[in-house]
Formats: C-alpha cells, sequence, structure tokens
C-alpha cells in the first residue's frame, strides 16, 4: 500500500489597510501632519512620501505592522498605495518617520514604536508634540537609533530639512533657507487653485458658448444662402418658361 503525502494549502495572507481609526485625534494634530507631509512630498520628487500608512515590513507576516504619521522612503516612486509592503519596494524601508503626539499616546505605545523603528531599518526618526512644542530626535548609529542631543538647529542628514523648535512653536526650513508652508497657507494655495480651476471652466464654457453661437450663425447664413439660391433658381426657370434668358435679364 502507498502512502500519499497531503499537502497543507497554503492560505493566503490578508494585509489591512486600515485599523478603522482616524488619521489623528485632534485637529492640531491633524494639522501637523499634513503640513510636513505635503512640504516633503515637494521637497523629494524622487521620494514617496505618506501619511498615517500601514508598513509591512515582513513579507507572510502581517501582525508586523506600523503606522507612521509620516513616513519617506527615498527611491519608491511617488503613487497610490493601499499599504507599504516593503517586500513590493525593493525591500526598501522607510529612511525616516515622523510621529505626531496627541494626549492619547502613551510613552509605552512609544517606546515600542521607537524599538519596531531601530529594529526595521528607520535611519532617523523624529517625534513632535504639538501641545508642549516639544521635539525629540534620532538618528541610527549602527543597530541603535541614538538620541540626538542638540535638536534645535539641526539639520537633517537624509532629508537636508532644519529644525528650530522654541516656545512658540517649531519652524521647519527647506535645504534652500524657506520655510516650510503652514497648514493655512496649504489651504489658501489649494483655494486659489480651486478658484483658478474653476476660473479656467468658466472661461472654456464661455468659449464653447460663443463657438456653438457662431456656429448657429454660420448654419443660419448657410441655410438663407440656399434659400436664396432655391429662389433665384425658380425665378430663372420661369423666365426660362417665359421664353426669356435670365442671363439677359
Amino acid at each position: 500500500m502507498s502512502t500519499m503525502l497531503i499537502q497543507p494549502i497554503k492560505q493566503e495572507v490578508i494585509y489591512p489597510e486600515n485599523d478603522g481609526k482616524p488619521m489623528a485625534e485632534n485637529t492640531k494634530q491633524y494639522e501637523w501632519i499634513v503640513t510636513i507631509k505635503e512640504n516633503l512630498d515637494v521637497l523629494l520628487p524622487n521620494a514617496f512620501v505618506a501619511a498615517d500608512l500601514f508598513w509591512y515590513p515582513v513579507e507572510g507576516n502581517s501582525k508586523i505592522v506600523q503606522a507612521p504619521d509620516i513616513l519617506v522612503a527615498i527611491e519608491r516612486p511617488k503613487g497610490h498605495r493601499g499599504s507599504y509592503k516593503q517586500w513590493l519596494e525593493g525591500n526598501i524601508a522607510p529612511q525616516v518617520v515622523f510621529e505626531i503626539l496627541s494626549p492619547g499616546n502613551s510613552g509605552l505605545e512609544m517606546l515600542r514604536k521607537l524599538e519596531f523603528y531601530r529594529q526595521h531599518g528607520v535611519r532617523e526618526y523624529y517625534v513632535y508634540d504639538p501641545d508642549t512644542e516639544g521635539l525629540l530626535g534620532y538618528t541610527r548609529l549602527g543597530e541603535s537609533l541614538q538620541v540626538i542631543e542638540n535638536i534645535s538647529g539641526w539639520v537633517s542628514l537624509i532629508l537636508g530639512i532644519r529644525f528650530e523648535p522654541s516656545l512658540e512653536g517649531l519652524s521647519i526650513y527647506f535645504p534652500d533657507g524657506r520655510k516650510f508652508i503652514t497648514f493655512q497657507e496649504l489651504l489658501n494655495q489649494a483655494e486659489a487653485e480651486r478658484k483658478r480651476a474653476e476660473t479656467e471652466r468658466k472661461r472654456a464654457e464661455t468659449e464653447r458658448e460663443r463657438a456653438e453661437t457662431e456656429h448657429k450663425r454660420a448654419e443660419t447664413e448657410r441655410e438663407r444662402a440656399d434659400t436664396e439660391h432655391q429662389r433665384a433658381e425658380k425665378l430663372a426657370a420661369k423666365l426660362r418658361e417665359l421664353g426669356i434668358d435670365p442671363a439677359e435679364v
């Protein structure tokens, strides 16, 4: 009697794309997430920048996951993703992550995030508390993430941006010295773009209506000319019936 070996059916691993929780717990946290994400997106044309996106570093294990408030993956193309599956991204881990604290973040939770980012290859990690204006930074040294002792005036080794925390709030500067655009300025830009697009739409609509009117006018002129031509032909036919050559009239 032969023995058949039954191979177990390999179940497909499901990688959830959200946990049902909002991106931010309050408007202040949300504004900072959007501000940093959008400015970095402009700064880094050859990088994937995302907010509140699930990052799966290990293929086949959906339980190993983290969703940084902002992640930056250099040399990864921009575009839409449901999650950041590292094995589909050239096995490139996000080099820089940001966390914007909210009252709901516990100390233990932040320690777990620090360990996750250390273990999975993050090179720079920044934590900002918009309520206290406190900024904490870490940079990779070997296998560990070391605290940046003097964060004031610190220039990111990867991004080239400069951090200037103060009691009045955090200021971040582009490598060329320009200050990051604020959340309100981003809103103003979006509104200006919306108005420009609306003006352009109305202009195109007016142009379309003008062209349509011109087409109708030309069509009316053509019909009038056809009517005149037909009338002239009928008149010429009548003259011929009377024995008169229309060309001599």
